[in-house]
């Protein structure tokens, strides 16, 4: 009897990611099975923090910065590409990367400024998912921190079902933080036009630099350079440098459209504050003070999409930071803790601030210095080992001119950084 050929993937459902590599599959379904990974890193690029900044940028100067969000979309393209390369190639993270090629001594410091640099992203975070419930539902910021706690919890549950579940609600929650801005953006009805005339390079004197500036130095999110290596380097099996290049072929589509996604949300949020509050000659930093804003000049519906995807974008970016310490543990010292005693430990210092009520912008403020502080000791040794041959191998290592964009685009982030590190202790 001749034995049943038993098809490699079902027509209905989402192939495998072998089948892809084996060609048995065609057209769209083919980058199914490598969808996932940049959703999750994408999360760290519209956390609340991004939405104080474009909130500031849009009211201040209208669409005038509109291009400065573009050209950072393009700097996160490139480097969470090299990280999610750097995970293929060598079936490594970041953080296991580096403790293999340095020192002892210096993979405890750079656990140690890592996991600063994650305690202090989450601030924001959480801080942001706390004031998004307290605008949306009146709830008392103590009330909505501990509301915010356990939302966190929840969603760290999906990690246990798998990384395909994890993934997938956080996915789930970016596609809500896009339906909140695009009926925001909708019912701010910006001028097409002024729109378009923001994309082309411009300033308007000194202060609309140094917001630039600061648009482009949080671009790097140092906690989504190590998480993003981490989640292809066992994602898919592939053992040979040519399987391992297609891998990376179909994961540069997944981090693509990752990033658009993300630009387009960054972009929405500059546009609605430029169409509604720039015209009208207001002067928008508090988030808070948006949120009343938009209750009152564009109608409640308005409002509670921004305080919704406020409170969304702030409980997944959080969980995320969370994962990624829990990486740059294992990755740096090869030790780990449970995720919810990590989230527990993480949760305490905005908590801390919320209960005592200790200044929330004054908190921020130094929660971004200490960010600017770590972007150097992710970015540079990302860039290092990406365009080693010997450790990336002779298909995946970067080309000549990805290495030079990427220490230039490393130059580029650690020199404003560093010029916002001084403006904070120098200039306020």
């Amino acid at each position: 009897m001749a034995q049943m050929k038993i098809p490699l993937f079902h027509p209905y459902k989402r192939p495998s990611a072998e089948a892809v590599l084996n060609g048995n599959v065609k057209g769209f379904k083919r980058i199914l099975p490598f969808l996932g990974p940049a959703f999750i890193a994408a999360v760290a690029y519209i956390d609340p923090g991004n939405f104080a900044t474009n909130i500031t940028a849009g009211s201040e100067y209208g669409y005038l910065l509109l291009w400065v969000i573009v050209i950072s979309n393009l700097m996160a393209v490139l480097i969470q590409s090299l990280s999610a390369k750097l995970g293929i190639a060598t079936g490594k993270n970041l953080p296991e990367v580096a403790r293999e090629n340095f020192s002892k001594k210096t993979s405890i410091m750079l656990w140690i400024q890592a996991e600063l640099v994650i305690m202090a992203t989450d601030l924001a975070e959480f801080i942001g998912a706390a004031l998004g419930l307290y605008l949306l539902f009146n709830i008392p910021m103590i009330p909505a921190a501990i509301i915010t706690a356990i939302g966190s919890f929840a969603i760290l549950e999906l990690q246990r079902r798998g990384v395909r579940a994890f993934e997938a609600g956080v996915s789930a929650m970016v596609v809500m933080v896009v339906l909140a801005f695009a009926v925001q953006l909708f019912i701010a009805d910006p001028n097409v036009g002024d729109v378009v005339g923001g994309l082309f390079p411009a300033f308007d004197g000194v202060n609309s630099l140094l917001l630039a500036t600061g648009i482009l130095g949080a671009t790097v999110m140092p906690h989504a350079i190590y998480l993003h290596s981490s989640l292809t380097q066992h994602r898919v099996k592939a053992e040979t440098p040519e399987l391992k290049k297609r891998v990376f072929r179909f994961e540069l589509i997944d981090i693509i459209f990752a990033m658009i996604v993300a630009g387009a949300i960054n972009m929405a949020m500059l546009i609605i504050a430029a169409a509604t509050f720039h015209t009208r000659g207001l002067h928008i930093e508090d988030l808070d003070v948006a949120y009343n804003s938009f209750h009152e000049l564009l109608g409640p519906t308005a409002a509670i999409s921004f305080g919704l995807g406020l409170l969304i974008a702030g409980l997944a970016s959080s969980s995320v930071g969370t994962l990624a310490g829990d990486v740059v543990m294992q990755g740096f010292i090869q030790k780990s803790i449970r995720l919810y005693v990590r989230r527990t430990i993480t949760m305490i210092p905005p908590l801390a601030i919320i209960i005592f009520g200790i200044n929330a912008t004054k908190a921020l403020v130094w929660s971004q210095v200490i960010l600017s502080f770590g972007i150097a000791f992710a970015l540079i040794p990302l860039v290092m080992f990406t365009s080693n041959k010997r450790i990336m191998g002779p298909t995946l290592v970067n080309h000549k001119l990805t290495t030079i964009l990427g220490w230039a685009i490393s130059a580029l982030v650690v020199c404003l950084n560093l010029y916002l590190i001084y403006q904070t202790f120098f200039e306020n």
